[in-house]
């Protein structure tokens, strides 16, 4: 993406920081602490939120994908973009791959139910598709029509 900004901190002092002083910019923001994407998307403006897959593990009953319906909530309310990170489902394979396709599944349901938009993201520059490839990848995940137009 031209002129935008990944910015990925552990604590909130230095993510509001790093989001002001680059505030005339695309901010996409990235943490695999939950509490922090949340107070982040409450308190900061931000453009896309990038919920990260392959690091979390799995609750005993149900999926760990980093969106629940609060956050669904604050996100449309502040019409914040999610995030799919596209390089992870490239770089994983076998079994992490099928946990990472299932946790974005789950949160393509739940952008859908609260009529959120959704977007890949590369942070590679070499993991980067056509428009029709991620369209299709898009559709076989559960993104309905409305959604991938804005990929």
């Amino acid at each position: 993406m031209k002129n935008s900004i990944l910015i990925q901190e552990k604590t909130f002092e230095k993510a509001r920081n790093e989001i002001r002083k680059n505030n005339d910019k695309t901010i996409i923001f990235s943490s695999n602490n939950d509490d922090l994407n949340r107070k982040i998307l409450e308190k900061e403006k931000i453009n896309i939120l990038l919920l990260n897959q392959s690091e979390r593990k799995d609750f005993m009953k149900q999926r760990n994908s980093g969106l629940n319906q609060v956050l669904a909530k604050i996100a449309k309310k502040k019409e914040v973009i999610i995030g799919i990170n596209f390089d992870e489902i490239l770089t994983s394979s076998g079994k992490r791959k099928s946990d990472i396709l299932a946790r974005i599944k789950q949160n393509i349901k739940l952008c859908n139910k609260n009529k959120l938009k959704m977007k890949f993201i590369f942070l590679d520059k070499k993991n980067n598709r056509n428009i029709h490839d991620l369209k299709s990848l898009g559709l076989v995940l559960g993104m309905p029509t409305s959604i991938t137009k804005f990929l």
